[in-house]
């Protein structure tokens, strides 16, 4: 009896699209999961170092935490450094996924806080002045302007807004 085997070829193109699918698939599946790390690995800087109230609230979170009472963290800070050197991480990565870890125990980067008033009215004043102030800027130095033929309404608005018309040029 004859025996016939089935034999597929797949070319070296083929398997290396397969190859990078693969991977892409893998690295996709591991950076998901790299973000659910960071979170556990807050929690548990939390859990060992915030300093909470008898009723158990937050009192200080561990990165705002001065002093003799950083000590801890500046430890697990080194052995985090360490640890990340050990598997070939240079600083600028090592820097990253701690504020990465900060930030996913609340703490806000400077960059991010909110600067100055929220309140729409406030920066509509303070947007208003500067546009008022550019007008009589331009004025003085003899430029002709169609904002000039509107800056009276535009004071009207801004003096309702609660600003000071006598404070402006």
């Amino acid at each position: 009896m004859d025996n016939i085997q089935s034999v597929s070829v797949v070319s070296p193109i083929a398997q290396g699209v397969n190859s990078l699918i693969d991977t892409r698939i893998a690295l996709v599946g591991a950076a998901k999961k790299s973000g659910q790390v960071v979170k556990l690995y807050a929690k548990a800087l939390e859990q060992a170092f915030n300093l909470v109230d008898n009723q158990g609230q937050v009192t200080t979170k561990w990165f705002d935490l001065k002093g003799a009472l950083k000590k801890g963290v500046k430890a697990e800070r080194e052995a985090f450094v360490a640890a990340m050197s050990a598997e070939g991480f240079g600083k600028p990565t090592i820097d990253v996924y701690w504020q990465r870890v900060k930030e996913a125990s609340g703490y806000v980067t400077a960059g991010n806080r909110v600067k100055g008033s929220t309140d729409i009215d406030d920066k509509t004043k303070a947007e208003l002045k500067t546009i008022i102030n550019r007008i009589f800027k331009a004025e003085e130095e003899g430029v002709s302007c169609i904002a000039s033929d509107h800056k009276g309404a535009l004071m009207e608005v801004f003096e309702s807004l609660g600003g000071d018309i006598d404070k402006l040029g």
